[in-house]
């Protein structure tokens, strides 16, 4: 899983909701500037696939995942644009059925023991813990990650600055989603001085947690 290498190396992913695919080539050189190499991007708007495919075309040694893939519409239109990952935030076992036959990597979601369960039972050995915080944080995912010591995690959804390092800390988390370092806002604002801040700060953080 070269994929799961990078991730572990980043600390951190970048999750982007984009409005404007003209300005996720800017986005991809203000994270760059900041030290992180690969984001999310999500497909919660209408510019998710346009922003992938400017994103892989300007810079190739970034890594681009598409996030909140839901449909197989969806996923056709992440892996036209040049998307290497799928990332969800629930368990749909025909949508994993597909994204398998067509040759693109995926991160189901999981929230509950159960979904766990199911998902290791089908080989899914890497997950995305949503919504993290809002499930009780670090001390929801020691309790709940006890009974599956095999898997690993992405938490994601309520994950900062502040707490990043405690997620870390975790021999089951391999990185975290972020949603904080490049929201939509400063995105829509241009203010990309201020994400390459966030992202320096985000990667200083991942080193001290790493130590």
């Amino acid at each position: 899983m070269e994929y799961f290498d990078l991730l572990k190396n980043a600390g951190v992913i970048p999750v982007i909701t984009i409005n404007d695919a003209n300005k996720a080539p800017f986005l991809a050189e203000a994270l760059l500037k900041g030290g992180i190499n690969c984001a999310e991007i999500t497909f919660r708007t209408a510019e998710a696939g346009e922003a992938i495919k400017l994103i892989t075309k300007s810079f190739k040694d970034f890594f681009v995942a598409a996030g909140t893939v839901l449909t197989k519409d969806q996923a056709d239109r992440a892996k036209d644009a040049g998307a290497k990952l799928f990332v969800a935030p629930g368990y749909n076992p025909e949508l994993l059925d597909y994204c398998e036959k067509i040759g693109i990597p995926f991160i189901p979601g999981v929230a509950t023991p159960s979904e766990i369960g199911v998902a290791l039972y089908k080989g899914f050995g890497f997950l995305k813990l949503f919504p993290a915080e809002a499930l009780g944080g670090v001390k929801y995912l020691k309790a709940v990650s006890a009974p599956y010591n095999t898997v690993k995690f992405m938490p994601t959804g309520g994950i900062s600055l502040e707490n990043l390092k405690d997620y870390l800390s975790l021999k089951q988390v391999v990185c975290c989603g972020g949603s904080w370092i490049a929201p939509a806002k400063l995105i829509d604002a241009g203010d990309f001085k201020k994400i390459t801040e966030n992202a320096a700060e985000a990667m200083a953080a991942v080193k001290e947690a790493l130590k």
